[in-house]
């Protein structure tokens, strides 16, 4: 069994914000919907492998009333800490906050935290080995 897809949620006509930060900020791709789920509204978006192999698929779907995800969240891996300290940066200047506070909290990864403009809690993840001492 594997992970396809998960899914979050926006409001009525926040799917230009939603892709200002999945594709703008986050660095995912933008792909088309299906034509029988298109008129419901979202958008959906992926990361690729090196290879053309997807590895993380994010569906942004309308919902009203719409509520936002505080506590569940989506957690996207990255494959080391210089491409996670890098997103950080660009989300940052895209005046999205990065919360670091439980950066080494998660044995064996470096993290930080976000939210998307609709409120969606976001976690983004690298692999870390702390240097042995000595």
């Amino acid at each position: 069994m594997r992970l396809h897809h998960v899914q979050v949620s926006c409001p009525t006509g926040g799917e230009d914000a939603a892709r200002s930060f999945y594709a703008d900020a986050l660095g995912l791709t933008e792909v088309a919907k299906p034509r029988a789920l298109a008129a419901r509204g979202g958008c959906w978006f992926r990361a690729y492998d090196e290879h053309g192999g997807v590895t993380a698929e994010v569906h942004v779907g309308v919902e009203e009333p719409f509520a936002p995800a505080r506590r569940a969240h989506l957690a996207l891996v990255l494959d080391d800490v210089d491409a996670l300290d890098r997103i950080a940066a660009r989300l940052r200047a895209a005046d999205h906050l990065v919360d670091q506070s439980e950066r080494d909290t998660f044995i064996g990864y470096l993290r930080f935290h976000t939210f998307d403009p609709h409120g969606n809690r976001v976690e983004v993840l690298a692999p870390f080995s702390p240097p042995l001492p000595g």
